[in-house]
């Protein structure tokens, strides 16, 4: 009988070094507002959000046919009842957000795809078959077999529907979040008022944002922010009644305050280069915030060569934790492995504050030890399907709270400034290889190895360039010689490496037998027969004597 043909692996994307950020975006809070400041802020950002309501609806009736003659009409209808330049935010603004609907679209067009492939190929097997790690099987029961008979039939409908949309370039956005718009509905659920929801709307659909402008006074002319902290912002002609400076400015009574950041920010506004401001209220807690924002130069990355020199710590990420464990330029394991944990459970911020604490640990563990991070390329974007795993609910929660991208963009950022690269690399096969080829080796009566441990050696090695199995297949006995290499730490023309290993002093030698050293040791064999054809044997000549 023949053997069943294995899989090929797929091909193995080599690692890169990662970009750095390209972009600054600094937060503080807006203290020592006045009732009256607060007023002028509300009025201000509520006739501004219906302005960019508006716009926002004629945008998406231009869909595609939107073109930069379309762009100037909106603008000078704007531009009467605010300004210019309050007039051009808002139009970017619009088609940013027009963009972002269209990526939005076609990813959700790709997870219909992917369901109604999954769905037709689990209905086309016979029901009770078992699938296997690469491909579903059929479905348990006859029942579940008719209700997804069903469900495919909903999907393609509904793929239906956004392939026309998406031909049509018709999309569907909600200013102030589609979440937030349907718990108007389910009150209770949401633990929200009527009121209070009604304040959150109002607040999120409010329009306080200005692009910066290099040239301008403290870089940016619509809100302007002077190095010494004072803020001010240039009122629509509708509201330039309530102007207390000139030229139809409001200038608020508190001070601003960066403290990340600060005098990177007061350089740069000293200098009159541009800075994009934004200005948000918090329902929650009741304040104003100040958000600037501005482009840098992308950094300059090091070269693979250089980032792998000295070696570099193998990262492996997971639910509820970064596995780490740092490897030397050959690719062996160096000290214990160490764990930085998170909490995903609770709101967006903790869940935020969570991930830059881990990244922190680990950022200062790195520059320490002066080594790069190596990390992988993952995105669970079509593993999230609901089709895909069925009835594994736990799995499907567990990668889609996996903030993979987030994760990866907060470490680029934040290695950034400290000078530390982030090499890049396939996931392929990091979990299992690891786990087959690490976690055992690596497991000792006082230190438990996980299969997270090992991965990130595995990452590592992909990173440093070397295979991570740990050995080779073992040659013939009957041509040892003539046989390569076995190991993968060191290449075949390196010194010593077929000598005896160095005997090390210390406690470790107390256990080892007195002729350990001469029985490791590679020595010439005891028979002729054994000893190898490039050896040459020398008869000395006899000693005469009288």
């Amino acid at each position: 009988m023949a053997e069943p043909k294995k899989k090929p692996l797929r091909a193995i994307k080599a690692p890169f070094v990662a970009d750095g950020p390209t972009g600054v975006s600094i937060r503080t809070r807006l203290k020592g507002l006045t009732p009256g400041d607060d007023k002028v802020l509300r009025l201000v950002g509520a006739h501004l959000g219906s302005l960019a309501s508006a716009d926002l609806k004629r945008r998406c009736a231009d869909s595609l046919e939107h073109s930069a003659d379309t762009w100037v009409e909106r603008k000078r209808a704007l531009t009467a009842d605010s300004s210019s330049r309050w007039a051009g935010s808002i139009t970017k603004a619009s088609h940013d957000q027009w963009a972002l609907s269209r990526r939005a679209q076609l990813a959700h067009i790709q997870g219909l795809e992917a369901g109604v492939e999954t769905i037709a190929h689990r209905l086309s097997l016979p029901v009770g078959e078992r699938g296997s790690k690469r491909a579903p099987g059929g479905y348990r029961t006859r029942r579940e077999w008719f209700a997804k008979t069903r469900r495919l039939h909903v999907l393609e409908d509904r793929l239906e529907r956004e392939r026309s949309d998406r031909a049509a370039g018709v999309v569907h956005v909600v200013r102030g979040g589609k979440q937030l718009a349907r718990n108007r509905h389910h009150l209770e659920a949401a633990r929200l008022t009527a009121g209070q929801w009604r304040q959150r709307w109002e607040a999120e659909r409010w329009f306080l944002q200005a692009d910066g402008e290099s040239g301008k006074p403290c870089g940016n002319e619509t809100i302007r922010v002077s190095p010494d902290g004072g803020a001010g912002i240039k009122l629509p002609a509708p509201l330039a009644h309530l102007a207390n400076a000139p030229h139809g400015r409001y200038v608020l009574t508190g001070r601003i305050d960066f403290r990340h950041r600060g005098q990177e920010w007061a350089d740069r506004v000293s200098a009159n280069r541009a800075v994009a401001y934004r200005i948000h209220y918090d329902v929650d807690r009741d304040r104003w915030c100040l958000t600037a924002s501005w482009t840098i130069p992308p950094v300059q990355t090091v070269p693979l060569v250089q980032a792998r020199s000295g070696g570099l710590i193998g990262v492996d990420t997971n639910a509820d934790h970064l596995a780490a464990w740092r490897l030397d330029e050959h690719g062996n394991p160096m000290g214990e492995p160490r764990r930085f944990r998170y909490d995903l459970d609770g709101t967006a911020q903790h869940r935020d504050a969570q991930v830059r604490h881990a990244l922190t640990r680990l950022l200062h563990w790195a520059r320490r030890e002066g080594v790069a991070i190596a990390v992988e390329d993952l995105d669970f974007g079509a593993e999230k399907t609901r089709e895909k795993h069925g009835r594994k609910k736990r799995f499907r929660r567990l990668i889609s709270g996996m903030p993979v991208a987030r994760l990866r963009a907060r470490l680029v950022s934040m290695a950034a400034e400290l000078g530390i690269a982030v090499v890049v690399v396939d996931p392929a096969y990091t979990s299992r290889w690891g786990a087959e080829h690490w976690q055992k080796p690596l497991t000792s009566k006082n230190r438990r190895t996980t299969r997270h441990d090992a991965a990130g050696v595995a990452i590592g090695r992909r990173a440093l360039g070397h295979r991570v199995r740990r050995r080779t297949a073992p040659p013939p006995h009957d041509r040892s010689d003539r046989v390569g290499h076995r190991t993968a730490q060191a290449g075949h023309r390196a010194r010593g490496r077929e000598g005896p290993r160095p005997r090390v002093p210390g406690p470790r030698t107390r256990s080892v037998s007195p002729d350990a050293e001469r029985t490791r040791a590679t020595r010439t064999p005891n028979t002729v027969r054994e000893v190898r054809s490039e050896q040459e044997w020398v008869q000395d000549s006899l000693l005469l004597t009288d």
